[in-house]
């Protein structure tokens, strides 16, 4: 075969064809390097969910679906009875399933109403004003205070008690006298507008309970004002440009750039909602725990409240992911 080339071209092929494997080859090592970096950031929590936790939640599944027997010579037994716990839960005892259907109903309506929140003082703190820095941490200051010793209290309701006890009263009275709105102002403010009741108490529970609200939005809020900034002012600008108004940038660019964060944000609350310390549901599980012989009936409750909530994440999770917009970007 005849091998004549011109002079230094298998040279400069070769040169040209080393620079995208180098490159190919630099990026995978990075990307192999970001991986253990991020197995050993997450290692520490593995191994103790492993050696920890994995054993605690084997006994629960185990307690839920049998029953203690206390020994004379002391110590005790678990004796097999199947699905007994679980049916005790749901058809004998009284007050496990309206405990439980009122706190779904609960979630129901505080969920769009944080996320909602959360997203207009989300909007509000990411514009350009003089103490930005000083009103984001007023709003995430109940979050560090619904944490630790001041949760204890506010659960315990010492200061209530203490108020009580001192002679002055905390009743229904005072209660109803510090609401803010009452049905009976929205129906008055909305007499001309075809609003069902349902509409009305619900927007009067709401704001009434403001409180609850703005202590359960610090961490939402914090994730919109991530999601915000990371949106390019080119956009903006863009849409500045062409004449868009306020209110046809927020639909058309604000809204479906942080759309993945509503869909955090929302599994969050679930999450947060089911397992925070005043919940009701969790409340009664740990009364029944209490109680005596109540232990395996507390696991079988906590097992299936365990299930429904994942089935209510699930749900919320699908029905927000078809409405995500994730930006796709050069690789």
């Amino acid at each position: 075969m005849n091998r004549e080339a011109t002079p230094g071209t298998p040279r400069k092929a070769a040169k040209a064809m080393s620079v995208p494997t180098k490159r190919a080859r630099h990026r995978q090592s990075l990307d192999k390097r970001k991986a253990r970096a991020g197995w050993l950031f997450v290692l520490p929590f593995v191994l103790v969910f492993v050696l920890v936790y994995v054993p605690i939640i084997a006994d629960s599944i185990n307690y839920s679906f049998n029953d203690i027997v206390i020994r004379k010579g002391g110590g005790y037994t678990l004796q097999w009875v199947g699905f007994q716990n679980y049916s005790d839960a749901l058809f004998t005892d009284a007050n496990f399933v309206p405990t439980l259907t009122s706190g779904i109903q609960k979630l129901i309506f505080d969920i769009p109403a944080i996320v909602i929140f959360s997203l207009f003082m989300a909007i509000l703190l990411n514009q350009k004003m003089r103490g930005r820095a000083v009103f984001r941490a007023i709003f995430f200051v109940p979050v560090i205070l619904a944490t630790g010793l001041i949760e204890e209290i506010d659960l315990s309701n010492t200061m209530t008690s203490y108020m009580e006890s001192s002679g002055i009263n905390m009743g229904g009275d005072t209660a109803a006298a510090s609401q803010i709105m009452s049905a009976v102002d929205f129906q008055n403010l909305f007499s001309n507008m075809k609003l069902g009741e349902e509409l009305v108490d619900y927007v009067v529970g709401i704001v009434n309970n403001i409180y609850d609200v703005v202590n359960r939005s610090g961490v939402q809020m914090l994730v919109f004002l991530a999601g915000l900034q990371s949106i390019s002012p080119a956009i903006y600008e863009s849409c500045a440009i062409e004449g868009a108004t306020a209110w046809e940038t927020f639909w058309k660019v604000t809204f479906p750039m942080i759309s993945p964060m509503i869909l955090v944000n929302a599994v969050y609350t679930v999450i947060d909602s089911f397992t925070s310390a005043s919940n009701t549901v969790m409340s009664y599980i740990s009364v029944v725990y209490k109680e005596a012989g109540g232990t395996t009936l507390s696991a079988a409750m906590s097992w299936m409240y365990f299930l429904l909530v994942i089935l209510v994440i699930s749900i919320v999770a699908a029905i927000l992911s078809a409405f995500v917009f994730y930006q796709r970007r050069d690789s």
